[in-house]
């Protein structure tokens, strides 16, 4: 903070003379001297105070000595009446203090600032000495204080050298005992070198003895090489008469493959009779119930969806989609609002369902496969108006169930050997599925299947 300037105007003490400081206020003085003023201020009305301190007057002590400390200090250096009002509240509080003071006799065991900083406010005869000898006292308490601190740095510093002297002294033992392992090591692979030097003449000599055994080899390989030439044409000759043969017995079968084709045909006539004879003795209706009907869910206008969180997964190739659906009989099972918030989530929910029943049906009109499309309705609050277009099932599943687990059982309701294909990126719906036998496939294959029609 600003300290008051020394060349104010200055007080007249008893003898005519005029006292001012030839230096700045101690920074311990000023510190006091401004608590000193924040503590009498609250004492004061609002016409005693300068204009310049008016603002600070609802303010607390401490609030006041930290953001007004230099607008009191420069009121209490220039304004004679304003110092003369603190110094009578001064007086109230410490009235032993200020009449040592203006006796000329301050007390010897008050604190040097204290007494400094009454001498400020009061001016009696001979306040700048005290003010002085408080400050060259806070110099000598600061030196005082900067040597305890020196000695102490000076114990440490000597503390971290004889630690740093026994941890040399370990240091030096450890790298002596390495040296002398690193010694023995050297030694030891000293004779090793001079075993694996043996090895290397050992293994030159029998080189010797390799190469005169596999010239020996190599002369009785070209002997055996001009025999298997010899069996090579032999056998060469052989094979053509075995050619002849087989040509000659081909001719055969082609001859005998008429007869074969018709007993073939005439026990193919005989299963498609008889399987038509057992259907007409069982009387089996025609199959118009799948058994996705069979499975437990709300129906459309009963409830409505709820949105779920989706996850997509890469894009593959929709061409994989289109060879799944030719499958006979193939049912295609789709996780509605994953596909939707996989697609187009901005949309709102309604028109989500209706963009992506539009592309099924579609979809479903170009494969002929049947088609179910499932969306969560566990906390459906109102109706929903929907009329499922031809050639799509749309199943919401009921409270309490959610559209993975109504997935899950319309995978599980298929005969074993069916094609089902689940379209969902939920990694759980897909494993699940695929344990009861469907193949599950990105929502993003349908979506970009979905663009072509």
């Amino acid at each position: 903070m600003e300290q008051p300037a020394s060349g104010a105007e200055p007080a007249e003490a008893a003898g005519g003379t005029v006292e001012a400081l030839d230096r700045p206020l101690p920074e311990a003085v000023r510190r006091r001297v401004v608590a000193l003023v924040s503590d009498a201020f609250g004492g004061l009305t609002i016409t005693e105070l300068p204009a310049q301190l008016r603002q600070y007057a609802r303010f607390t002590p401490t609030r006041r000595a930290k953001f007004a400390g230099n607008a009191m200090a420069a009121a209490l250096e220039s304004d004679a009446l304003f110092r003369q009002r603190i110094g009578e509240r001064l007086k109230e509080g410490q009235p032993e203090l200020t009449a040592a003071l203006e006796a000329g006799s301050p007390p010897a065991a008050a604190d040097p600032v204290d007494v400094a900083a009454a001498a400020y406010v009061l001016r009696p005869a001979g306040w700048v000495k005290l003010v002085a000898a408080a400050g060259e006292e806070a110099h000598r308490a600061d030196a005082e204080r900067a040597d305890e601190q020196s000695r102490r740095e000076l114990d440490r510093l000597r503390e971290e050298l004889a630690h740093a002297r026994a941890q040399t002294k370990s240091e030096t033992e450890r790298l002596r005992g390495e040296l002398d392992a690193v010694r023995k090591e050297a030694d030891s692979l000293q004779r090793k070198l001079r075993s694996a030097v043996n090895e290397v003449k050992r293994g030159e000599a029998a080189l010797r003895r390799s190469r005169v055994e596999a010239d020996a080899a190599r002369a009785e390989a070209a002997a055996q090489v001009s025999a298997a030439e010899s069996e090579t044409r032999r056998l060469k000759a052989r094979l053509g008469e075995a050619e002849t043969a087989l040509e000659a017995g081909r001719r055969a079968a082609r001859e005998g493959r008429s007869v074969e084709d018709m007993r073939l045909r005439l026990l193919l006539d005989t299963v498609l009779d008889a399987a038509r004879g057992l259907r007409r003795e069982l009387a089996l209706p025609p199959s118009s119930i799948r058994p996705a009907d069979g499975v437990d869910a709300v129906e459309p206008g009963r409830m409505s969806p709820k949105d779920i969180a989706v996850r997509a997964l890469s894009e593959t190739d929709p061409a994989l989609l289109d060879q799944l659906l030719a499958l006979p009989q193939a049912h295609l099972i789709v996780d509605g609002y994953n596909v939707t918030k996989t697609g187009y989530p901005q949309l709102p929910l309604e028109k989500q369902r209706l963009r992506l029943l539009g592309g099924l049906a579609v979809l479903a009109a170009q494969t002929g496969a049947e088609m179910t499309c499932v969306f969560d309705g566990a906390e459906l609050a109102a109706p929903v108006l929907l009329a499922p277009p031809r050639g799509v099932r749309v199943l919401f599943s009921k409270p309490g169930v959610t559209a993975d687990e109504l997935i899950r059982q319309l995978a599980r309701a298929e005969p074993p050997g069916r094609p089902v294909v689940v379209v969902s990126t939920d990694r759980e719906v897909a494993d699940g599925v695929a344990k009861a036998g469907a193949r599950p496939v990105a929502s993003v294959l349908l979506l970009k299947r979905l663009s072509r029609v």
